[in-house]
């Protein structure tokens, strides 16, 4: 399946291709190089970010919970507070 941006390059090159009556066989660019493969997602990394009185965490993905909207707006706390530190022993 295509994405629309390739749909539209697909659409202009089909315009060229008709507009200068280029042959299927003017268009014979040789065998064409297999596709690499897409690399695997990145493997979980932990919490970056951990309450210290809930020690509810968040790793940094997706939108940022309420426990850790609320430790920024209503309790006071910084990013830095909130922060897990790397490890030590990494």
């Amino acid at each position: 399946m295509l994405t629309p941006e390739q749909e539209a390059v697909v659409r202009a090159i089909r315009k060229l291709v008709d507009f200068w009556q280029i042959t299927a066989d003017e268009l014979d660019m040789g065998p064409q190089p297999a596709r690499a493969p897409a690399p695997p997602p990145p493997a979980p990394t932990g919490p970056k970010y951990r309450h210290p009185l809930t020690q509810q965490t968040w790793d940094g993905q997706g939108l940022q919970p309420s426990w850790l909207k609320d430790a920024l707006t209503r309790e006071g706390y910084t990013v830095e507070e909130l922060r897990v530190l790397p490890d030590a022993h990494a």
